[in-house]
């Protein structure tokens, strides 16, 4: 099992800080590379620039919540989220197996 986690891209999750504007203020966030990567990918399946997109999640967060505490965690979930409802369904595990008959059956 850790070998699928211990062997993955380091540059996977080496962290990167990026400069953007949010309602005309500077800010930065820190996050990991496939973070990034994944979040650049929403935007692009939108039709809008990376940061358009987060000035419009930060702003519909607001508007929902009032405040956002953790925006860096916002998008980290986010983009699990994301994946987690773009993987491909799959196949119903008792479907796919043979029944094992007990010895005592």
């Amino acid at each position: 099992m850790c070998h699928l986690f211990a062997h993955q891209p380091q540059r996977d999750y080496e962290s990167q800080t990026r400069s953007l504007r949010i309602d005309g203020h500077c800010t930065s966030i820190r996050l990991e590379m496939a973070f990034w990567d994944t979040l650049e990918e929403m935007a692009a399946k939108e039709n809008v620039s990376l940061g358009k997109f987060l000035t419009t999640l930060y702003n519909e967060v607001l508007d929902h919540h009032g405040e956002v505490n953790n925006f860096a965690s916002l998008l980290r979930c986010s983009c699990l989220i994301y994946r987690s409802r773009s993987m491909a369904p799959v196949q119903d595990f008792k479907s796919a197996v043979t029944p094992i008959l007990d010895a005592a059956e």
